[in-house]
């Protein structure tokens, strides 16, 4: 017996080794439509992965840096993902799993009664049992087991489409944390872009008060006419309805802050409260080239092993068209008593060969819908590298742009500042009107809060090219291995 189980196995073995369907290449770059270098890169070095790791460090703001491994370690988003990952792994066990035999065993114990003999008769006015009772015990004990031998791959490629399930939910972690990374910063800089911008409100409010007080006086001196009075009043009234609308913006800013950590709005961000600079922006930033950035992205690499996942689903659906070859087994023992249980064991192994004879073209039907799947799958991992390039080349112009906008500004902060100081010391001695004054220092608020915009702009466009070229989640806890 054991020769023929041993034959059986060593068969079905080596049947194994021959996977049905395709096995995974990857597409090569010209394939995906990935060029050599970047259309609007003006470095070809490619950053560390050390930089890429913690690139939110180079604005030197501790209290940016602090909102971040908070927010890394107690965003629901991120918890959500490490849940979706943690049930990856469970399956992949479920699917290793099904290489093993599967054994269950049983037992039971009880007693049972039977009456034997004549029938009844009345005694007294009772009813009395003339035959004899018996009570008489039984116990059992036995087990099964079952094994299913992998002839043509189907446990197999199972199995590795478990496993790129499993890198996948890595990887769609790693997205998760660097969207939530870039979001944080994002409103970072927007609040502190809003406080800037309030204290220019507050510094051209006090100007304009000062102005309208000017003209006051000069009306009532008989100088002037209640026109410059009135339009020094409209001008100020126009500065103080925007301080409202910067407050709610900072206040939307903090809020969503709060919860991206993990916390409730309010008191969570009060120490952000006070005003301090916009960060710094960093210096240039290589962006390699795009062969690096696709190796950077998670989602990329997502979409990537999704590619995979589906490629090898393709031979399980194809490993059902061919037999279906399970070993089996039993053993058991039966007695009327506990001590005398072992003493005559039966059981018997058994070899169950199947094949589907006539299903109306269904198995053929998954094995062309899993086919298809899998040129959709490929569809997207393309359409992510694309949307991954365009990406990168975007926030490289935003910040080509921003840069470029932020030296011009400076330049008309710095000429309309002057023009605004000559202006007030000309309106003080009566040599231009006031609708002259009104002009300059619109000029000038427009050109500070346009400076301060693009310094904005300059880092939010820093920050969407690391996030771009895939920096944030290099060194994370749980990296997906494939």
């Amino acid at each position: 017996m054991r020769y023929r189980i041993g034959w059986i196995s060593g068969t079905a073995l080596t049947l194994s080794a021959c996977a049905a369907g395709p096995d995974y290449r990857a597409p090569q770059p010209a394939a995906l439509g990935v060029p050599g270098s970047y259309y609007a890169a003006s470095t070809s070095g490619a950053l560390s992965e050390a930089e890429l790791a913690r690139w939110w460090t180079r604005f030197n703001d501790p209290a940016l840096t602090g909102l971040i491994d908070q927010a890394v370690a107690s965003n629901l988003d991120i918890v959500q993902a490490q849940a979706r990952l943690r049930q990856a792994r469970e399956s992949l066990v479920q699917a290793r799993a099904a290489f093993l035999p599967q054994v269950n065993a049983s037992g039971s114990g009880g007693r049972n009664y039977s009456n034997r003999g004549g029938g009844t008769r009345v005694i007294d006015g009772n009813v009395v049992s003339t035959g004899s009772d018996r009570w008489s015990s039984s116990y059992s004990l036995g087990a099964n087991a079952s094994w299913q031998i992998d002839l043509f791959g189907e446990l197999s490629r199972s199995a590795e489409a478990a496993r790129a399930d499993l890198a996948a939910s890595g990887y769609d972690l790693a997205n998760v944390r660097m969207t939530i990374i870039a979001e944080l910063v994002t409103n970072y800089v927007q609040a502190r872009q809003a406080q800037e911008q309030l204290r220019i409100a507050r510094e051209t409010q006090a100007i304009q008060q000062d102005n309208y007080n000017i003209a006051n006086w000069r009306l009532q001196a008989g100088l002037v006419s209640s026109l410059d009075e009135q339009q020094a009043r409209a001008q100020l009234a126009q500065t103080n309805a925007t301080i409202p609308q910067l407050e709610a913006s900072l206040r939307g800013s903090l809020n969503r802050i709060a919860v991206l950590t993990g916390q409730a709005p309010g008191e969570a961000t009060r120490s952000l409260e006070v005003p301090v600079p916009i960060p710094a922006a960093s210096t240039a930033i290589a962006a390699g080239i795009p062969a690096d950035t696709l190796r950077q992205r998670p989602d990329v690499r997502a979409a990537e092993r999704a590619l995979v996942a589906a490629t090898a689903r393709i031979g399980v659906a194809q490993a059902q068209l061919y037999p279906s070859l399970g070993i089996s087994g039993n053993i058991g023992t039966n007695a009327t008593s506990i001590k005398s249980l072992f003493d005559i064991i039966t059981g018997g192994v058994f070899a169950n060969v199947a094949q589907v004879i006539f299903d109306g073209g269904r198995l053929a039907s998954q094995v062309r819908s899993q086919r298809a799947a899998t040129d959709a799958a490929f569809a997207a991992y393309k359409q992510s590298v694309l949307t991954a390039l365009e990406d990168v080349e975007n926030a490289m112009a935003s910040l080509n742009s921003a840069r470029q906008r932020k030296a011009e500004f400076a330049t008309a902060f710095d000429a309309s500042n002057n023009a605004a100081l000559l202006a007030r010391s000309q309106y003080q001695s009566g040599l231009i009107d006031f609708q002259t004054l009104s002009n300059t220092e619109t000029t000038l608020l427009n050109a500070r809060n346009s400076l301060a915009s693009a310094q904005a702009d300059e880092v939010l466009a820093i920050a969407q090219l690391y996030n771009a070229l895939g920096g944030g989640w290099q060194n994370m806890d749980n990296r997906p291995n494939e």
